[in-house]
């Protein structure tokens, strides 16, 4: 009875941040800062009241949406389970801190394929702090931030140097679009928050971790791609010049890897 009363905590911080999840998930890539909430449908601003609680749009009369909910059951899911086993390498505080970024970054990547400034500068102050939080248990305060600073920067210059390979294949793609008549959309095979996004990553493992978290983000991004040419197979839209058009965020999946490592 007493466990059952404690996970009280953890169920109601989850909502909570999952309601933070959602908020700047819905404002940020809107109006790149902390703005009143509107329906996405009609554009009507909620009440902080409706929004809060979730309530369908008084104007249009359009109910949230399912990623809505799904934030609300996942954070709360994973606050409780934290809370029963925290991570070993961070503790409930801090790994509830860095699930509502990875859950923040996630979302809005998946959603607008955009990694906002905003987002990138918090994370940069988080990442720092993390990171020197893992290290100092063996290392001084100085070295700790030391070896952050060196991920982040490790993290920063591979990808920036993937990100200059992605502007040739940008370029090729721009072309082929060009010759079939149609117009450039302006897409990038990585995008430029991709490179602060492993940066941040790298500041908070380091530079033991953060090759592993690479790894293991190019990996699954190859697994993505591969799944979506085998739908584009089995629905026989399958083309050359289709692949090229199509690209996949791949934030979500270094979020994958840090995870992995941190939890």
């Amino acid at each position: 009875m007493e466990m059952n009363a404690s996970l009280l905590i953890p169920v109601l911080l989850g909502w909570i941040a999952g309601l933070f999840v959602n908020y700047t998930s819905d404002v940020l890539p809107v109006a790149r800062r902390f703005s009143q909430p509107a329906c996405p449908h009609c554009q009507t601003p909620f009440s902080w009241t409706d929004y809060l609680t979730l309530r369908a749009c008084r104007s249009c009369g359009k109910g949230r949406s399912l990623r809505t909910w799904l934030v609300q059951i996942l954070a709360v899911a994973s606050f409780a389970y934290f809370w029963l086993s925290p991570s070993e390498t961070l503790g409930f505080t801090l790994g509830a801190i860095v699930l509502i970024y990875f859950g923040i970054i996630t979302v809005i990547d998946l959603e607008h394929r955009l990694i906002l400034h905003p987002t990138s500068l918090a994370g940069a102050a988080l990442g720092l702090i993390v990171g020197t939080f893992i290290y100092s248990e063996k290392y001084s305060l100085l070295s700790s931030v030391g070896q952050s600073l060196l991920g982040g920067l490790i993290g920063f210059g591979i990808m920036f140097a993937l990100y200059q390979l992605g502007t040739l294949v940008a370029r090729y793609r721009t072309r082929r679009m060009q010759a079939a008549g149609q117009a450039d959309d302006e897409e990038e095979a990585l995008g430029g928050g991709d490179v602060y996004l492993l940066g941040v990553l790298g500041l908070m493992l380091g530079w033991k971790y953060i090759d592993e978290a690479l790894i293991v983000g190019i990996v699954l991004g190859g697994l993505v791609s591969l799944l979506l040419v085998i739908s584009f197979l089995l629905r026989r839209r399958y083309s050359s010049s289709e692949a090229l058009m199509t690209f996949i965020p791949y934030g979500p999946c270094f979020i994958v890897g840090a995870y992995l490592i941190l939890f």
